[in-house]
């Protein structure tokens, strides 16, 4: 679960650069699955409004 604000308008979610699936829950929650060849890194959330990256780095063991 990813949560933040203005996640409606959320047209990609990227685990460090890695295109996921995901489904906007609210406009505050949008629920990701982890790509196959996803590795440790960044989340990103593209919007309308622009991008966020999360500040500390996934884990992929």
């Amino acid at each position: 679960m990813i949560t933040g604000s203005g996640l409606t308008q959320a047209t990609q979610v990227t685990f460090n650069n890695t295109v996921a699936t995901f489904t906007v829950s609210s406009d505050t929650q949008v629920t990701a699955t982890v790509p196959t060849g996803a590795t440790t890194g960044k989340i990103a959330v593209v919007t309308t409004g622009g991008t966020a990256k999360s500040t500390t780095s996934f884990t992929v063991n």
